[in-house]
């Protein structure tokens, strides 16, 4: 229930609709009510006593009644609709906006796939359970209760019946709701399956053009939607067994009281028009009884959407700014005081042990060390993509953790090592960076990447990128991301083996370009040594440890991995 409270916290401004229901929908069921005991009378004093005047009264009062019956349930209609529909549209912004918050390792618990479908099939499922389920929720209980009680009235022997069959009922609904709770979870589990696949199929469809998998593809998108359809054939399969069982019962109990009531007719214990009024409480005691089973099954698959949305609603962002935070970043100085880290508190080992380094403002640094090695690993720390398990990570001499999160990540300009652009032209995309920036900025950033060189030919900063940038190269996305991260004018630009896809000679050109940002601390993860050659110091990493620090020169007349890199590249380079 706590997940359904979470839910209902975010009607927001449509609690106005939600309470307007819940009224149109009493007065309706009221009304609704009174329409059998006018029937009992016009039968009984009218048509049997031959009073037509008494008929024409009450039959006006039982058209008076539905027509403002069908105006309250037409209110009904509307205000539900537009609380559903306004919840559903809420929780999809909470989630998202709860999505922006995570931190990397926030993200880290949820597959892509999972949190497409917690926005979209779970938060449809509430919204047609709010929406179908509201009212008999609501009435159903109400109209069951009152038509119990009036048909008592006008037959306690009668009624009787429905005391004996009741239980009957409510032990099928029990076992149907305990047998189909638990597949409702599994559904929604084979959905994510299913958007995981087609998401990555849809994704990578030039690798699977190139590598002709299209039936590989075929097969393994095939197997999830089998399984899909397996799924959900057991789980509504199931649950549809809840109407024959009804049926069988309600209809056994019309015979019982047909039966019952013709004896006691025939006997003058009962009236013609008591029992017809009294069938038609049977008919409306059973419709609430269905209204009641088929709610159980909607709040059933609800409450399992509920729980799905409310894991993304209750999980706290891990990185968060502290109070009184440090509102600007002084300079570019970098320092790791005996650093450690794990991408998981249970993780058996640290990814990153003991690191200890220090950097000044404006200086640039080489990243080398082998796959695995923590290269990515130890730069996310700097602009608190991840927090340090052990130790502390300083920039501009404050521990990254006392500054306002934004303001820390404003200063600090990444190119990751996987180049990401968005759906849109060139200049869309260099102004996440800053979105303020001048069309000045924005070439002069992407003179200093090299995007120049490109940039007329494509059509200039008005030309259309395509989705995820892929009406351009690999090597001229990175260099669109590395002017992104220029644009922002940080303190300190990390470039993650951002020029891994570009020629030696771009490659070149762009750390040309970055020698003239004297006042920007440059850390640069590569593989290749000449991207690290004019860096005034270089960092080793192995298995997570700093296995050497120095110059390029230094580490070339002494460091055997240095050594090796150089050998197998360069002077390798050289002879070809």
């Amino acid at each position: 229930m706590s997940d359904l409270k979470i839910i209902f916290r975010y009607l927001g401004q449509y609690k106005r609709d939600f309470i307007l229901a819940a009224i149109c929908m009493v007065f309706e069921g009221t009304l609704e009510l009174l329409i059998p005991y006018l029937t009992a009378g016009l039968i009984d004093q009218g048509i049997v006593a031959k009073d037509m005047s008494h008929v024409w009264i009450t039959g006006g009062q039982m058209l008076a009644c539905g027509i403002v019956a069908m105006g309250f349930g037409m209110a009904f209609a509307r205000c539900s609709a537009r609380a559903a529909m306004g919840l559903g549209a809420n929780l999809r912004d909470a989630q998202f906006e709860a999505v922006q918050r995570y931190s990397f390792e926030n993200l880290d618990h949820f597959d892509t796939s999972s949190l497409v479908t917690r926005m979209t099939t779970d938060v449809t499922v509430i919204q047609n359970a709010f929406m179908n389920g509201f009212r008999p929720m609501m009435r159903g209980p109400v109209m069951f209760t009152a038509g119990l009680i009036l048909a008592s009235m006008l037959s306690v022997r009668l009624a009787c019946v429905f005391f004996v069959m009741l239980p009957l009922l409510a032990v099928a609904l029990v076992l149907i709701v305990r047998r189909v709770a638990p597949l409702y979870g599994v559904l929604q589990d084979v959905m994510d399956q299913l958007n995981d696949v087609v998401q990555e199929s849809v994704t990578a469809i030039r690798a699977v053009k190139a590598f002709v998998r299209d039936e590989w593809v075929g097969n393994r998108f095939g197997a999830v939607n089998g399984d899909l359809a397996a799924t959900s054939t057991r789980t509504f399969g199931t649950a549809v067994f809840n109407l024959p069982l009804f049926q069988a019962t309600m209809y056994t109990s019309d015979i019982l009281i047909l039966a019952l009531g013709g004896t006691m007719i025939m006997a003058g214990e009962l009236k013609v028009g008591e029992l017809t009024g009294f069938m038609s409480y049977v008919l409306q005691i059973t419709n609430s009884l269905m209204m009641i089973s088929n709610v159980f099954l909607l709040m059933t698959r609800a409450l399992t959407s509920a729980r799905r949305v409310g894991e993304v609603l209750r999980e706290s962002p891990t990185i968060a700014s502290p109070e009184n935070a440090i509102a600007e970043v002084p300079d570019g100085s970098i320092e790791l005081r005996h650093a450690s880290f794990k991408y998981s508190a249970d993780a058996s080992a640290d990814v990153l042990h003991d690191i200890t380094l220090s950097f000044p403002a404006g200086s640039t640094v080489g990243v080398l060390g082998g796959t695995g090695s923590g290269k990515s690993s130890l730069v996310q720390l700097l602009p608190r993509l991840y927090d340090v398990t052990d130790g502390a990570v300083l920039i501009g001499g404050h521990d990254v953790r006392e500054y306002d999160v934004a303001a820390l990540r404003k200063s600090v300009g990444i190119a990751l090592q996987r180049p990401v652009l968005f759906s849109g032209a060139v200049r869309e995309n260099l102004l996440w960076g800053r979105s303020d920036a001048t069309d000045e900025e924005l070439l002069e950033a992407c003179h200093v990447a090299a995007v120049d060189e490109f940039l007329d030919r494509i059509g200039g900063l008005d030309a259309d990128l395509g989705q995820g940038g892929d009406n351009v190269s690999g090597g001229q996305r990175q260099r669109l991301c590395i002017a992104r991260a220029l644009v922002r004018r940080p303190r300190v630009l990390i470039l993650d083996d951002s020029t891994s896809a570009v020629d030696m000679a771009t490659d070149a050109r762009i750390r040309e370009g970055l020698r003239g940002l004297t006042d920007v601390t440059k850390v640069i993860i590569a593989q290749r040594i000449a991207s690290v050659n004019d860096a005034d110091q270089v960092v080793i990493l192995d298995d997570g440890r700093v296995h050497a620090v120095g110059t390029p020169a230094e580490l070339l007349a002494t460091d055997p991995i240095y050594q090796e890199l150089y050998h197998t590249q360069v002077a390798e380079g050289d002879e070809e």
